[in-house]
């Protein structure tokens, strides 16, 4: 625990404490939006897109060479 002498150096560090707070409070709607951004239908529709277009072409090469 911290032992205070005077004023200004409680008030220096409320106003410390109050812009850490603020700076996380910032961060976590940062966090929030790139979450939201990677779950979004759009981000999904285009994931699947790729694994199909993957696995049709992993099964088209493999019948190719089963001739």
């Amino acid at each position: 625990m911290k032992i205070y002498h005077n004023l200004e150096s409680v008030e220096r560090d409320l106003k410390i404490l109050n812009l850490e707070r603020k700076i996380a409070l910032e961060e976590l709607k940062h966090l929030k939006k790139d979450y939201e951004d990677s779950v979004k239908l759009p981000q999904w529709l285009q994931t699947g897109v790729e694994l199909g277009s993957k696995l049709s072409t992993f099964l088209f090469l493999r019948k190719l060479f089963k001739r």
